[in-house]
């Protein structure tokens, strides 16, 4: 009875080049995935320097000329919108 049972460990081929280029990249995948969730949860101190270089280019904005407003159709004279009769 004993001899009829088998133990040996089952034959499981090779993995293939596809396949672990599968295991590997899927592993990377979750790696760079984990980074992203890291970087939105732990907040990073920001220096001095790059405080000051995002304050210069809302100077060079300022100057521009606003934009010129359309009279809309509401605003129009009465005599404009009655109809000749």
């Amino acid at each position: 009875m004993a001899s009829d049972l088998d133990f040996s460990p089952p034959e499981v081929p090779e993995p293939t080049f596809l396949e672990n280029l599968l295991r590997y990249g899927l592993f990377l995948g979750a790696i760079f995935q984990l980074i992203c969730v890291l970087a939105i949860i732990v907040p990073i101190p920001k220096s001095h320097e790059a405080e000051a270089e995002p304050s210069e280019p809302r100077s060079a904005e300022a100057p521009k000329k606003p934009k010129a407003t359309v009279p809309s159709a509401s605003k129009r004279p009465k005599k404009e919108t009655k109809k000749k009769r």
